[in-house]
């Protein structure tokens, strides 16, 4: 899983035949599954009771290596224990391969976790999984997540699950939590693995045996965590009426996910009775609660309430939901838009104070001063507005507070580096690094990596490469997001060698890349042409265990081939992603219409119009439309309809042309019938001249012609339906 290699790419030469490969140490569970009748339960009690099977192995250690590794593990020697046991070729006993597989992982290191993902491989290949505990399982999982391998972590839950195994609480939910943060199908991995475990939690009538494994109030606000990043309502009151089943009581943080839901609904309104319900249940007040408050007003853009809230803090008011309550009066729905909500019931459950408008709003129990991380949001959301002079005038303001918790760190300098680096001022971003040296406030990564964005983006790669070894200098490592920002830089300067440079140094330096290194590289490869190499960058993706491509990929590389009119390699590719269970959307469409334009294959263009019109549910005369609800309906977009209008235009399929100006017409876009009139004069204007021609060949001339006369009508051009005749000028009257 963590194996390196250098992907061999030559910017001019052809890709190299042979590819390497990624080593994935997935933990495979068909060899150690078991059915539900001899579920087994193992929890992080005593490592030696583990199950074996009925042969045992020829290929262990003798019992006096046995001793000597145990006591190396006991001693906590884990590095001799390491090379005990890699230089043997016998297996040690189940106590030993457990315990050296948890003391690798508790190291949270990288060296510690790809070793012990090296013993997971060996048991592996050897069927000898089961000679390991739940406990080194668990903490594997754990060290796998902090390390950034969400899949591989979420993969040995799941064969434990499978294996008869029930991992304890604190491992998967700190799975569940890795899983509900990352993006693409995260959150929802998250949901489908915490009902796995709960799932299997309820089997065991004696709630005893599975104690270990139950989840817990963090468990659940790890989950209900990724029901708000969804924004899925419904899954969040079910999950949340569920925690009283297992003895769970909702606690700050679970009301501050709460809080999170709302805002990602978008309902701004309810996010005072959050505050109320806190207060109500007598739930201990803490900062994080009025943080996560200020982040939702200023994520709605409402500055104004946002620094409301922050000055009644300062002013040390408990009526702050009095406060709150006044300001989105506003804001709230009217009666008719309250019937038309369908989740107004999940809200009345979720919070039922809510339906009482007209109760007096609670006080807090005791006032709460603002913190430097209170200020520093707001002082984000002068930022996202623009407000360059706010964000000086608030850092001024934190540096004079009497409350030293209120004075500006590295977060708040950040934050003021971005806000001078977004508006241009890259000279004014190195001066707020400076006076950080100056003051002794340590810039972290995220600083650096903010700098370096605004070089990049200003074309500055110089200046960027100068920033990279000042970095270094005081002992900050690049990491991804720094490479990334590089390879785009390079990009963005059309250096598409520098680009390839980068991604290889960050692949010797042990820095995993992630979905945006690989897909801005074929960016990279598409833009100067070269779509043999941008396909190698994705083959080098799919394999990348920890990656999972997604649509922007593909359509990265369907744009390589169309750019230079491989219409059939483009085709190939998008046959793929259906393949794949990845359908089209507008820009794949779009990139096709481009190439078949450039390649001169009108002929293509008939066949794509036929496809767009089956996703956007429209008939054909006479025809019903056969598109499968599987797959997912399309909008077109005023790009590709133009694209694919100008294209039929040309080649003077009027009567394709017409349909797709009325599909545009009916999605509200404008034809752009000036272009069209213009095309059509320039080479359409002495169509069907020739009086030699075959009967049917006259035939199929007539059927043109009347699509011919009816786009003209539409344009407004003369025709046969005013019953005038089409002259361009003198000479064609002769004709």
């Amino acid at each position: 899983m963590n194996a390196t290699h250098t992907l061999s790419l030559h910017w001019v030469a052809p890709p190299p035949s042979s590819t390497a490969l990624f080593v994935s140490a997935t933990v495979s569970s068909s060899t150690t599954s078991k059915s539900s009748s001899s579920f087994r339960v193992q929890t992080t009690k005593n490592p030696s009771n583990v199950s074996l099977s009925s042969a045992t192995p020829s290929n262990k250690f003798s019992s006096s290596q046995d001793q000597v590794l145990l006591t190396l593990l006991q001693q906590r020697k884990t590095e001799e224990a390491w090379l005990l046991y890699a230089q043997c070729a016998q297996l040690p006993n189940p106590t030993c391969l457990s315990r050296l597989v948890s003391q690798l992982s508790y190291l949270n290191t990288t060296e510690g976790l790809t070793r012990a993902q090296s013993v997971i491989q060996r048991l592996r290949r050897e069927r000898q999984l089961h000679r390991l505990d739940a406990n080194s399982l668990g903490l594997l999982a754990v060290a796998a997540a902090k390390g950034g391998h969400t899949l591989y972590a979420a993969s040995i839950v799941k064969s434990m699950l499978k294996s008869g195994y029930l991992p304890h609480v604190k491992a998967w939910s700190a799975v569940v939590s890795r899983l509900a943060a990352s993006g693409d199908d995260g959150p929802i991995e998250a949901i489908k693995l915490f009902n796995s475990v709960t799932k299997r939690v309820r089997r065991f009538e004696d709630s005893e045996v599975v104690n270990d494994s139950r989840p817990d109030t963090g468990a659940y606000n790890a989950v209900l965590n990724a029901c708000a990043n969804l924004g899925d309502t419904k899954t969040f009151l079910q999950l949340f009426d569920e925690m009283s089943e297992f003895r769970c009581e909702p606690d700050a943080l679970t009301y501050n996910v709460m809080i999170k839901l709302f805002a990602r609904v978008e309902r701004k309104d309810l996010l005072v009775f959050v505050l109320e319900r806190i207060i109500e249940k007598g739930i201990t007040m803490c900062k994080t609660t009025l943080h996560s408050l200020v982040a939702a007003y200023v994520g709605f853009g409402d500055l104004e309430t946002a620094e409301e809230l922050v000055q009644a803090m300062r002013e040390g008011r408990r009526d702050i939901c009095k406060i709150l309550r006044d300001s989105s009066s506003e804001d709230s729905y009217s009666d008719d838009e309250q019937l038309g909500n369908e989740n107004d019931d999940v809200f009345e459950k979720l919070l039922p104070n809510s339906i009482d408008y007209s109760s007096e709003p609670p006080e807090l129990p005791e006032a709460v001063p603002p913190d430097s991380r209170i200020y520093t949001t707001l002082m984000k959301g002068y930022m996202n507005a623009g407000r360059v002079a706010d964000t000086v005038r608030m850092l001024e303001a934190m540096r004079h507070q009497k409350d030293s918790a209120s004075h500006p760190d590295h977060v708040t300098y950040t934050t003021v580096i971005s806000a001078f680096v977004k508006a241009g001022s890259m000279d004014r971003a190195r001066q707020v690094l400076t006076e950080m040296a100056r003051i002794r406030v340590p810039a972290n990564l995220v600083t650096y990596n903010i700098l370096l964005k605004g070089y990049c983006h200003q074309l500055q790669i110089d200046k960027a490469e100068d920033l990279i070894r000042e970095m270094v200098e005081v002992g900050i490592e690049p990491d991804v997001v720094s490479y990334n920002t590089l390879i785009d830089g390079c990009i963005l300067v059309d250096d598409g060698a520098g680009a390839l440079t980068y991604f290889n140094e960050m692949r010797k330096r042990n820095i995993a890349p992630t979905k945006v290194s690989y897909t801005t590289l074929m960016k990279a490869f598409a833009s100067s042409g070269q779509p043999k190499l941008a396909n190698k960058v994705f083959d080098e993706m799919l394999k990348d265990p920890r990656v999972k491509v997604d649509l922007v990929a593909w359509n990265m590389l369907v744009e390589g081939y169309c750019k230079l009119g491989l219409i059939d390699e483009a085709k190939s590719i998008i046959q793929k992603m259906k393949d794949s269970g990845v359908y089209p959307n507008v820009a794949t469409y779009g990139s096709l219409a481009n190439g078949i334009a450039l390649a001169r294959k009108p002929g293509e263009a008939l066949l794509l119009w036929n496809e767009i019109k089956e996703r956007c549910g429209i008939e054909n005369e006479g025809e019903e439309s056969s598109s499968s609800s599987v797959v997912p309906p399309l909008k077109p977009d005023e790009g590709l309809l133009d694209a694919l209008a100008d294209i039929c235009v040309r080649a003077a399929f009027f009567r394709k042309a017409l349909e797709i100006v009325a599909c545009m017409e009916e999605h509200g876009i404008a034809p752009n019938k000036t272009k069209y009139k213009r095309i059509y004069v320039e080479m359409h204007s002495r169509m069907f001249t020739s009086k030699h021609a075959s009967r049917a060949r006259q035939d199929r001339r007539r059927e043109r012609k009347r699509a011919a006369e009816a786009f003209k009508f539409w344009l407004g051009l003369p025709n046969s339906y005013y019953g005038s005749e089409w002259r361009l000028d003198p000479a064609d009257e002769d004709e």
